[in-house]
């Protein structure tokens, strides 16, 4: 159990000044008394009172001290099992005790203070700053942050996410709001910068480096568990999270970008500069400045490029939501490029669709010219696939509308209630009263409904129910011949002479 440096004061206080024992420390200042054991033996003063009393575990404490200084994290558990191997028959719960008394405690290290030369080095992080619900998406809100390492000058700007495409906006913004870049950038071992590490052994993001490679700067990972290397980006963080951040309202992701930007150039450049107290850190970045790197004379391209697969719906998906595309891209790969306002939907070098960047979640983001030419291709697909369908069943159906068409009749109306005639009265009545209405001269779907009427009258039938039938079904009407029935008599007469 890990006490507070003050209440181990008071505990050495009392034991070797008021002369208290350690049952009545224990009991006033509410600490077990093993823990107060512990304290007295770590302090390495000499004990107060009569001498201890033999035990059994003295004759193994030179082997227990060797092995804790050799291997200091090693249980309690697993030392009493290898000296219990070597003869010790006391119980695990009283050795832990004695144990807790013996454990060295771990080196303090000291740090020497780090200094950096003016526009020689800058820090980088991420700090997390909650979650924000944009209609069915909830995003992380990350914060970029990037400091000078002498003047600590700060730039942080809001993204919805840590991506490397963020990150790299992130550098931008700083590089651009500064003028100019360090000859180093340090980083924490996040993958953006660092992929894998080995010892010293480093394998770098290669976007990361194409990046710093455009910049002219060197990317420095900070060592393994070494957070004092990266302190000063560390401490800006904290720093914006007390003097900014806390208690802070704003009403979108760019209200907050605003209200930093003015923060960052106002009460975070007027304090004071930790390297030289008698500057603030914005006279102190007036001098760093100069000594910064200039920026390139292009930007770097910073977009996301994302394959997608446009499926059977004219729709790519990216970043949760989905945009639409021509119809004709059905069932091919295109790209989207994006940035934060803006997506973009390219066919190679072709741009086939743009649309508004949505951080919702499952929307349908749509230029309504896509869906209007979805929707006409699909009207007259659906014309053709009627008149298909009306010309295999009913060949002479095309010259009836061949005359329709000449004398300026709506052909599409026309092949719907043909079809419907087909399906209530099937092939071969249909196939009778369109030959009868091309004889009339009336090429005219009610003609063909008065001869199907007379038809139906003759055979002295009721008028036919409509069923619908499915598609296959319908595909399968053909015409039937009957066959003579006098054959099945002559086979039957055959039957009764033999």
């Amino acid at each position: 159990m890990t006490i507070p440096p003050e209440l181990e004061a008071k505990i050495l206080r009392y034991y070797h000044v008021e002369k208290w024992r350690v049952g009545t420390l224990s009991a006033q200042l509410g600490v077990h008394h093993s823990t107060v054991s512990r304290v007295l033996a770590q302090a390495g003063l000499p004990r107060i009172g009569a001498p201890r009393r033999a035990s059994a575990i003295d004759a193994y404490l030179p082997f227990i001290l060797e092995t804790l200084e050799k291997f200091p994290t090693l249980t309690a558990t697993r030392l009493h099992g290898m000296v219990k191997e070597r003869g010790y028959v006391g119980s695990v719960d009283h050795f832990r005790h004695f144990i807790a008394l013996h454990r060295p405690k771990p080196k303090r290290e000291a740090y020497l203070r780090l200094r950096t030369l003016p526009g020689e080095q800058s820090q980088v992080d991420w700090g997390h700053f909650g979650y924000l619900e944009i209609g069915r998406a909830r995003r992380a809100l990350m914060g970029f942050v990037m400091v000078l390492s002498w003047s600590r000058m700060i730039y942080v700007h809001f993204f919805l996410g840590a991506h490397m495409e963020n990150f790299l906006r992130g550098h931008a913004g700083a590089f651009n709001a500064w003028g100019g870049l360090t000859r180093v950038v340090l980083y924490d071992n996040l993958k953006s910068a660092v992929l894998e590490r080995q010892g010293q052994a480093i394998r770098f993001n290669p976007t990361l480096l194409e990046f710093a490679g455009f910049h002219r700067y060197e990317p420095r990972p900070v060592a393994v568990a070494r957070g004092n290397e990266k302190g000063r980006v560390e401490r800006a963080i904290r720093y914006i999270r007390d003097a900014f951040f806390a208690g802070r309202t704003f009403t979108s992701l760019e209200d907050l970008n605003a209200q930093a930007e003015v923060w960052m150039t106002g009460a975070a450049a007027d304090r004071r500069c930790p390297e030289d107290t008698t500057l603030t850190v914005r006279e102190a970045f007036a001098q760093e400045q100069k000594q910064l790197l200039m920026l390139p004379d292009n930007p770097y391209p910073a977009d996301e490029h994302v394959a997608v697969k446009i499926g059977k719906t004219p729709y790519a998906h990216f970043d949760l939501n989905d945009y639409s595309v021509p119809y004709d891209f059905v069932q091919r790969t295109l790209t989207v490029s994006a940035d934060l306002q803006q997506v973009r939907i390219l066919n190679g070098q072709e741009i086939v669709a743009t649309h508004a960047r949505s951080f919702d979640k499952g929307a349908q983001i749509e230029n309504p010219g896509h869906i209007a030419a979805l929707t006409e291709h699909k009207h007259h697909a659906s014309q053709h696939r009627n008149t298909d369908r009306l010309h295999q069943a009913v060949p002479q159906s095309r010259e009836l509308l061949t005359l329709a068409a000449e004398r300026g009749e709506p052909l599409g109306r026309i092949s719907t209630t043909l079809l419907n005639l087909l399906d209530r009265y099937g092939v071969a009545e249909l196939q009778a009263a369109v030959q009868e209405a091309l004889q009339r001269g009336v090429p005219h779907p009610n003609a063909v409904r008065l001869a199907l009427e007379r038809q139906r009258e003759a055979r002295a039938e009721p008028p036919p129910v409509a069923i619908p039938l499915p598609s296959h079904v319908q595909k399968r009407d053909t015409i039937i011949q009957p066959h003579d029935l006098d054959t099945y008599d002559q086979i039957t007469e055959a039957s009764h002479v033999d």
